[in-house]
């Protein structure tokens, strides 16, 4: 991996991202960075994960889809519509190649895959799906002053089993939108099926 300028990437994320959705950035590289200190995997491709997840949540959907045309990615029918909060991994993946110099395959599989996961995911692509899951700033409170226990027990078992975060997660993710009539990419239930047999 070519050495990235830390302090220059942030800099640059930071001009192209809103206020509160770079702020939620620092916290997913930052607890990107802290598990993977934990977890024995490399804490500066973590960080510029962490930074670059959420990199192309500035542009359009009809950019993001304009990008992943171009660059032959195949989209799901659920990144295709227009409310999609998955389609910034796929395109972020691409505009952290072509816009920030980044070549690293796993640190672009970590982009790529962190709104739906995957089987066979590599410690990093693990930790920034959990991250972004789990980081400081995400609440998920029942009540104003009251904690989820799903996001503790996810936030617990992260420094611990990253397996054991990752089903908690796909399995909260899937109970959550089964209950709000929400559609689920083919992928996440696949990741799901995949870690539940315990790989």
């Amino acid at each position: 991996m070519k050495t990235v300028n830390l302090a220059k990437l942030r800099k640059k994320v930071e001009k192209s991202l809103e206020a509160k959705r770079y702020e939620h950035t620092l916290g997913v590289a930052y607890t990107a960075a802290n598990l993977a200190a934990v977890h024995g995997v490399d804490v500066e491709k973590a960080l510029i994960a962490g930074m670059l997840h959420d990199c192309a949540k500035c542009l359009g959907h009809r950019k993001q889809i304009s990008i992943c045309e171009k660059n032959h990615v195949i989209l799901s029918e659920l990144e295709m519509q227009k409310d999609s909060a998955l389609l910034h991994a796929k395109s972020g993946c691409i505009l952290a190649k072509e816009s920030y110099g980044i070549t690293d395959r796993d640190i672009l599989n970590a982009i790529c895959y962190h709104t739906t996961g995957r089987p066979h995911m590599s410690q990093l692509e693990k930790i920034i799906y959990i991250a972004d899951y789990m980081e400081p700033g995400r609440k998920r409170p029942k009540k104003a002053a009251e904690e989820d226990p799903d996001l503790l027990e996810v936030r617990r078992l992260a420094f611990q089993d990253l397996d054991g975060a990752l089903r908690k997660i796909l399995s909260d993710t899937l109970r959550y939108l089964a209950k709000k009539g929400g559609s689920v990419d083919p992928m996440t239930q696949e990741t799901y099926a995949y870690y539940l047999e315990g790989r």
